[in-house]
């Protein structure tokens, strides 16, 4: 029976990911099947860490983050947790071999947001490594199946794409992050005079970003290199559009995507992974 709580388990995540995330959910629909769970389970996982931090305003959410650290410890040492989304990601961690040192560094970066309001340069680093590089790694991981070789070339670029894609939700979201939890990222910048230089100067740190992650996704397993390539080009051409936006509309609206263009893309993306052109 605990394959059926398993299964259960691995279901909540992958309702978390559909429902949170369009672009990400619609890139694992396309991952081979034996990576959809296990990517589901981590993102599930950063998810609710990331929720305790940003939503639960009414609530003592050191307090939450410590017992969700605490617990999610607990899970990968006891094999089995009655959070369905920490036992979905306890499974992975230990399939996986996903090293601590990973999840402590997203959960530091949590816990960043608790204290900081502001980021120069040294904290800014340290806040992309753990919120977004290692989650790129805790991917690879699952991705390179063991294959410690493949995972040593390939750490450069899965950092590099999810540092890609957190400054790029730091730009969508700019206003909300401001507005509603008074933060900026990006060192130096202020919110009140954010200027054209300002924005080209970290349009293009992504664009660095975003050329060495490219050169990585063309080495990834064959049966994780399209899910992966389609959340890039989704993420792509949100860029192109931010990069096409004044910093005052950046300022004043969440810039998206609409979902009729992710499917117009994704039969794009679909058609040059048909035709070995990516």
């Amino acid at each position: 029976m605990l394959e059926l709580y398993s299964q259960v388990c691995q279901e909540c995540s992958q309702l978390i990911t559909n429902r949170y995330s369009t672009s990400f959910s619609m890139g694992i629909r396309v991952f081979d099947q034996r990576f959809r769970a296990p990517i589901c389970a981590i993102y599930g996982f950063v998810r609710f860490a990331d929720e305790i931090v940003d939503t639960f305003h009414e609530y003592r959410k050191d307090d939450l983050l410590s017992r969700f650290r605490e617990e999610t410890y607990q899970a990968i040492d006891e094999g089995i947790s009655l959070n369905p989304v920490l036992h979905a990601f306890q499974e992975t961690v230990r399939q996986y071999g996903i090293e601590r040192e990973l999840i402590d560094a997203f959960l530091d970066s949590m816990q960043m947001d608790l204290h900081f309001h502001t980021y120069e340069d040294a904290l800014y680093k340290q806040y992309i490594y753990g919120s977004a590089e290692v989650v790129g790694l805790m991917c690879l991981r699952v991705f390179c199946e063991g294959d410690e070789g493949l995972y040593q070339r390939l750490k450069s670029p899965a950092c590099s794409l999810g540092s890609a894609f957190q400054k790029i939700n730091f730009l969508r979201d700019m206003k909300s992050d401001y507005d509603e939890r008074g933060r900026v990222y990006f060192p130096g910048v202020d919110f009140a005079r954010f200027t054209q230089a300002d924005k080209a100067q970290i349009e293009e740190d992504i664009k660095r970003d975003f050329d060495d992650a490219y050169l990585g996704i063309l080495q990834l397993p064959k049966g994780a290199r399209f899910g992966v390539y389609l959340a890039y080009v989704y993420y792509l051409n949100l860029f192109q559009k931010i990069k096409r936006s004044t910093p005052a509309k950046v300022q004043q609206e969440r810039i998206r995507v609409k979902d009729s263009k992710k499917v117009y893309l994704l039969f794009q993306s679909a058609l040059r992974n048909s035709l070995n052109m990516l």
